[in-house]
């Protein structure tokens, strides 16, 4: 994989260059040497889609993508698919998640056909958690396949033109693929190792769990930078605004894989207004997050918070003066018209992502 490093400048398109496996704006975000930002979007226990639409537009001019959930915690909501069914219909970049917990090979490779097919140029390959630890513990989970089958799975679709049985596609999904990983869990002299084997099993980018302990993600990454996987995959660092000390305190006990620091504690119990004291933090993160050699962006998980992303964006500067796509910019003008073309290979009636 080659990184572009070509400056981005704002308002101006972003092509898509030789090497592009998608047609999507994240990617090409990343590949033209931006330091993108993407956040997630939590799905509605509800069949309106003005519920969904309301949801994005918190992130407008903020994020260069988002991700659709897809029963995140084994809890059950509307389906990633249908996120991103609704939302690439109004022109935003969606990461459509995928968790294996739910559906075997057959199921899997349909949706990403059909998500591919609306529109969907970015996929995260998730395991996903038990079903024991969600809302409906009496399902039946299914696990055909883990990440990195799945990454391989879908790699084969885009890159051979095949189904995993053989069967040939008449044509293949262009997209962007990526995975999760936890630079915090036992045993951490194992986690850089396994994220060269997603890399090598067709992960192209990767977001990370919160990384609220900032010296032990730099030396995940110098064990990284080490094995080269930097090289080979775009990392995004997982970041987030705390609600409370309480609540920071019920997360290091209850969620796997989680490191909060004491020290990050005794900061919000000090403060006055322990919410605006974990958007301070969260921006402190990312300042440092952005030191750190290797990553390429950030991925913000403001769980109920989700009004604070163009607050810890705008303060943290990490846009560099970028204005990512937002629906009420008229991307269509003739400016853009002019001298860039649909590119070639663009499937009819799918509409090329405009610039970042």
């Amino acid at each position: 994989m080659q990184f572009e490093d070509e400056p981005l400048v704002p308002g101006d398109p972003l092509p898509i260059r030789p090497g592009h496996s998608s047609f999507g704006r994240f990617e090409r975000v990343l590949r033209a040497g931006g330091f993108a930002v993407t956040a997630e979007i939590a799905p509605p226990d509800s069949a309106n889609p003005a519920e969904v639409y309301e949801r994005a537009a918190l992130f407008d001019g903020y994020v260069d993508a988002m991700n659709a959930t897809d029963g995140s915690g084994a809890n059950c909501h509307m389906s990633s698919v249908g996120m991103c069914s609704l939302l690439c219909r109004r022109g935003y970049a969606m990461v459509m998640q995928v968790s294996a917990r739910d559906r075997n090979r057959i199921a899997i490779q349909g949706d990403v056909l059909g998500a591919a097919a609306m529109g969907v140029a970015s996929f995260l390959c998730l395991t996903g958690d038990g079903v024991d630890v969600g809302d409906h513990p009496q399902a039946k989970p299914v696990f055909d396949l883990d990440c990195m089958s799945m990454l391989s799975m879908i790699r084969r679709m885009r890159d051979e033109s095949r189904f995993l049985s053989g069967r040939k596609l008449t044509e293949p999904p262009r997209v962007f693929i990526g995975a999760a990983a936890n630079p915090f869990a036992p045993p951490l002299d194992y986690r850089p190792l396994r994220l060269a084997k997603k890399a090598a099993a067709g992960a192209q980018f990767v977001q990370t769990q919160y990384c609220f302990d900032i010296d032990a993600f730099g030396r995940y990454m110098a064990a990284v930078r080490d094995a080269g996987t930097h090289e080979k995959v775009f990392i995004l660092a997982g970041a987030g605004p705390l609600a409370s000390a309480r609540s920071a305190e019920w997360i290091r006990s209850n969620v796997p894989g989680i490191h909060i620091p004491d020290a990050v504690i005794r900061r919000l119990k000090g403060a006055q207004n322990q919410q605006r004291e974990g958007v301070n933090i969260c921006i402190d993160m990312i300042h440092r997050i952005r030191e750190i050699e290797g990553v390429r962006g950030v991925h913000i998980m403001a769980y109920r918070q989700e009004h604070r992303v163009a607050e810890i964006v705008e303060r943290s500067g990490v846009l560099d003066g970028r204005r990512p796509w937002q629906p009420s910019v008229d991307w269509n003008s003739a400016a853009w018209d002019q001298g860039h073309a649909k590119a070639p290979g663009t499937p009819a009636g799918q509409p090329m992502d405009k610039a970042s």
